[in-house]
């Protein structure tokens, strides 16, 4: 099958397990046998490992990357009211947390460069009701922490990492101190989704903190607030881990330094490509905080966005639009605050944007070959 006429991938799952199906089939199989399927031996095993990779204190494994979200407000006593920052360019969950909980989602603009949270706009969003801040690691590279850090220590609040797109990034503060995205603020959250840099097979997330006590109460409340069996001490939920992705999330763990250097290969194919295109603008990378490139995403000027997509489509070629309706437009989240054209960035974003392939199968031919018939449509 030619390049041409077989079906590429956004994300190449098949091609993945392949190269690695000996020790996840043995994992798996290792679970069925003992049959501890709910916090088995590998849950530990893999929430010990999480601990080294990312030089955190306190991993607290979880049953998807929302959960993560909103058991971390449950943790930090966010009450309803409270007013809690984040991105308007991101997806979903990040904000349907916060309105689950009856806390108030402040909506932020983003740079228009590295698609992050507007540090300038956060500040000028924190009222004498603003608890928290949100800030999404967009498409794989961190926002900007340091000076998020700052705000919030300023005004006392707490940072409540998303990374459910970046697991693997380095951040450098100015000072040279480097450390993992997720471990920088209050608490890091994450999402084991498939699709993911790292994912299970299923659905899976996790949190991170350095603080003893968040990490008590977190680990609580995602098993029904109960810290000993049958004494329920806190109002919790029941979100676990199950055993078999955990056993999964440990053989992958191991690969993830290496499947971010094959997606920085794959970005950089791409940036070579396009570099200096008046129509295409590729995704900036900043000094302070390294890629993992969970998506591949470029700005389109004055391209057809949807004659682009059937054109790929047309070659067997997916791309993505992520995302193509800001929060503050979507009718969930309406707010007499936030009237088409409150965040212009956010708002050209959406419209502008498209997301090739990007995983860690993609070879040199099939790079080529995408990169070639976006070029074709753009010239």
């Amino acid at each position: 099958m030619t390049t041409a006429t077989k079906k590429i991938q956004m994300v190449d799952l098949k091609g993945q397990y392949l190269k690695i199906k000996t020790e996840v089939d043995a994992a798996i199989a290792s679970v069925i046998d003992n049959t501890a399927f709910i916090n088995g031996p590998a849950v530990k095993e893999f929430q010990a490992d999480m601990e080294k990779y990312l030089k955190v204190k306190h991993v607290i494994p979880c049953a998807n990357g929302t959960d993560a979200l909103q058991i971390a407000m449950m943790a930090l006593g966010l009450k309803p009211g409270d007013e809690v920052i984040t991105a308007d360019f991101t997806y979903v969950a990040t904000a349907e947390v916060i309105g689950l909980l009856g806390l108030k989602p402040v909506l932020v603009d983003v740079y228009p460069d590295t698609f992050d949270i507007n540090v300038e706009a956060i500040e000028k969003a924190i009222t004498p009701k603003t608890k928290a801040i949100v800030p999404v690691h967009l498409f794989g590279q961190c926002a900007d922490m340091e000076r998020i850090m700052a705000v919030a220590k300023k005004h006392n609040l707490f940072v409540i990492e998303d990374v459910a797109q970046a697991i693997g990034a380095d951040y450098t503060f100015s000072d040279g101190k480097k450390v993992k995205a997720g471990t920088i603020g209050t608490i890091g959250c994450t999402s084991f989704f498939p699709s993911k840099n790292l994912g299970c097979y299923g659905d899976g997330g996790a949190m991170y903190t350095n603080d003893d006590t968040l990490a008590a109460k977190m680990k609580m409340i995602s098993h029904h607030g109960q810290s000993v069996q049958y004494v329920h001490d806190v109002l919790g939920v029941n979100s676990r881990l199950d055993t078999i992705q955990a056993a999964i999330l440990k053989i992958k763990l191991q690969h993830l330094d290496e499947y971010a250097a094959a997606r920085n290969k794959v970005a950089d194919h791409y940036d070579k490509a396009f570099a200096n295109h008046p129509k295409l603008k590729t995704p900036k990378r900043v000094k302070n905080s390294t890629h993992v490139f969970h998506q591949y995403t470029l700005q389109l000027n004055g391209v057809d966005r949807t004659a682009l997509r059937e054109f790929l489509a047309s070659k067997n070629i997916p791309a993505m639009i992520y995302y193509p309706i800001p929060l503050h437009l979507q009718k969930a989240y309406k707010d007499d605050r936030y009237k088409e054209g409150a965040f212009p960035v956010t708002e050209k974003l959406c419209a502008s944007v498209v997301s090739l392939p990007m995983h860690t199968e993609l070879d040199e031919e099939t790079l080529k070959f995408i990169a070639d018939s976006v070029l074709e449509f753009c010239k």
